[in-house]
């Protein structure tokens, strides 16, 4: 059995971020997964990023290798604001952040996480086993894809979660419904319109509420005073839950919850707005009671705010519905391991540096939303959580090297951090 201080349980912009900090502390870690592996195939292509592009970096130490850089150096079109991220160039940024600040990443996926004697036992794929004194779990959103009941009885040649869509050509030609009203909604309209699918939305809101385009003039000091720009969005609110993720975990618990939930809600991008409206049926307002198939073909029976009844046809249905984060959707944690970690409403309850209530086995990414806020919903929040984790895990941590000693003088003061 091999043994490592750290072990680090995906490969998304929360993972690769934190393993280019511990790389540069000289802390022992391992990570294993594929690298960007959510946004390269849970995700369809041609889609653009609703951050803007200051806010879709990942976080090295020395904040050298942004996005920005990364496009400048590739000859890429980019701007810091109006001009949309193609998924294909943050995903390719990604890798090549790999690359270069984390180094080794073993493909290979984690199958069990146990406690053990020597902290966690971890069982890989290939059947190699490893003993680890702490685990983080950035595993992202593939785990947690929620389809609502209702769509979920449909047999599941009929029905399938945005999130299980990357190529698109296939549903060239036919009648495809979508039922949702956020951003993976109307980002799958538009593209499945663009590859010839005849698409149809229905959507449980009154209105789909379309981002605003951000402006395209310099904005005034006095502007920008009254609702400061963020890397989740513009005003103050947004200003507090982006930059002060510690203080958000202080708040009351209901207050948190009920905010993670209600901010920056489903809403499509301001640059998707002209590549449906007028080109694809957008039906608002519809509660869907009952699916079935009837002849090969779905039957979705819905019912407006007035009570009127409408039923639309479709030969497959994307349930573009979001994700709810479920610590037991996490099938690699042994269930003794999860009985373990105290959870509210599913979501592990976490200390101010991301550890869990198990001791050594921390939380990063939409998992510690309900803990700091929605900043860490968004890959932006991938700076803010690496360096407090990093310099958490760092102080104790076992190096590579024993000549190696960390000098408490170059790790961040929780200070400087708490505003990051």
């Amino acid at each position: 059995m091999s043994h490592s201080d750290v072990v680090i349980i995906g490969a998304g912009p929360y993972g690769l971020s934190i393993a280019a900090h511990l790389k540069a502390y000289g802390v022992d870690f391992r990570i294993f997964g594929h690298p960007m592996y959510t946004w390269r195939t849970h995700m369809p292509k041609g889609m653009h990023l609703k951050s803007e592009g200051f806010a879709s970096s990942l976080s090295d130490p020395g904040s050298t290798f942004t996005l920005a850089a990364y496009c400048r150096e590739k000859g890429i079109p980019y701007s810091h604001t109006n001009l949309p991220v193609p998924l294909e160039v943050f995903s390719s940024y990604g890798i090549e952040f790999q690359k270069r600040f984390v180094g080794v990443l073993e493909q290979q996926q984690v199958e069990s996480v146990e406690r053990s004697p020597e902290g966690f036992r971890i069982r890989l794929e290939n059947g190699e086993v490893i003993s680890a004194r702490r685990i983080v779990v950035a595993s992202g959103l593939a785990n947690y894809e929620y389809t609502p009941p209702t769509l979920a009885a449909l047999p599941k040649e009929f029905v399938t979660h945005s999130s299980r869509h990357h190529e698109l050509d296939h549903f060239h030609g036919r009648e495809v419904a979508i039922v949702g009203a956020g951003a993976s909604a109307l980002d799958l309209a538009a593209l499945l319109h663009q590859s010839g699918a005849r698409v149809q939305v229905i959507a449980r809101r009154s209105t789909i509420r379309f981002h605003d385009p951000p402006e395209a003039k310099k904005v005034s000091w006095l502007r920008r005073l009254r609702a400061p720009i963020t890397g989740i969005g513009p005003g103050w609110k947004l200003y507090f839950y982006a930059n002060a993720p510690l203080l958000f975990r202080r708040m009351p618990q209901q207050f948190r919850l009920n905010k993670v939930r209600q901010v920056l809600g489903p809403a499509p991008c301001w640059f998707v707005k002209q590549q449906v409206v007028g080109k694809v049926p957008l039906h608002v307002g519809m509660n869907i009671r009952e699916a079935k198939v009837q002849n090969g073909r779905v039957h979705l029976q819905a019912i407006d705010a007035s009570g009127s009844e409408r039923t639309f046809e479709a030969e497959h249905v994307i349930a573009a519905t979001g994700y709810k984060v479920d610590l037991n959707r996490l099938v690699f944690i042994d269930s003794d391991l999860q009985s373990a970690i105290k959870s509210v409403e599913h979501s592990p309850v976490l200390s101010p540096n991301f550890e869990s209530t198990v001791p050594g086995l921390y939380f990063v990414g939409v998992s510690a939303a309900n803990t700091f806020g929605p900043l860490l919903r968004f890959a932006f929040g991938a700076d803010f959580a690496a360096r407090r984790l990093s310099r958490h895990l760092a102080k104790s941590a076992k190096h590579r090297q024993s000549s190696e000693s960390l000098i408490d003088a170059e790790i961040p003061s929780e200070s400087e951090i708490a505003v990051r």
